[in-house]
Formats: C-alpha cells, structure tokens, sequence
C-alpha cells in the first residue's frame, strides 16, 4: 500500500508541474510585456514663432522678429507662397512664421521660413450686391 500512495504522490506532482510550466515560461516572455514599458515618443526641439520681421542682416544671414533674433542656415528650407524661396526674398515688415531650434549657447537657428504667413485671417472680401 505504501508504494501505491508513492507512486499516486510522485503522478500527481509531476502532473501539478506539467501544469505549471506554461504559465511560467509566459511569465518570463519578454514578448508580452505590458504596452507602458514602450519608450516615450520623443520630443522635437523645435520651436515656432509667428510676426513680422522688423530688420535683416544680410551679412550674418540672419534677421530679427520683436526681440528674437533668428539666424538662417545651409539647411533652412525657406518657402513663399508654397514655392522655395531665397533668404533674398525675406523684407523688413513681412509676416513670417518661423520653425527654429535653441542651440546650447542661446542662439536661435531658424529649420524652416514661411514668408507671407498669417494672411490666412484677412477679412473676406466685401461684395456690391443689393440687397433684396
């Protein structure tokens, strides 16, 4: 009788560990690890501003809106209207919305140039039709 409970005892705990081994080897699965464990995305370090320019230094290719000055670069792409523009084609009083980065000495060096921005709030324009 002794070796029956022996031989009942060694089946059912080789059975319980038969059982557990799946839920074990899931446990250690790196592949279903939880989605907050994903890196963060990362930020851009780029910045906007939107104004009207009010000087241009051709010589240090760079002009000033307010009191930010912002300096132009080989990779600055400048548009106009949709179109590549030149840094040329930037004047003293025209709108500009500006991408740009903050280097680790403070100055600003402008990643994209819109020229004419903020022309999209203009008033409608008023229409002659008598009114009926």
């Amino acid at each position: 009788m002794n070796t029956k409970i022996a031989k009942i005892a060694c089946f059912t705990f080789v059975t319980a560990a038969l059982m557990a081994l799946p839920a074990i080897t899931r446990a250690e699965d790196s592949t279903n690890a939880a989605a907050a464990t994903a890196p963060a995305p990362k930020r851009h370090a780029t910045n906007n501003l939107h104004g009207k320019v009010a000087s241009v230094d051709a010589a240090a290719m760079s002009f000033v809106i307010g009191e930010s000055t912002i300096a132009i670069t080989s990779e600055t792409k400048i548009t106009k209207s949709g179109q590549p523009a030149v840094f040329d084609d930037i004047k003293v009083g025209e709108n500009l919305s500006v991408a740009y980065k903050k280097g680790a000495d403070g100055k600003m060096s402008a990643t994209s140039v819109k020229i004419g921005g903020g022309k999209r709030n203009a008033a409608p324009p008023a229409t002659n039709a008598p009114a009926q």
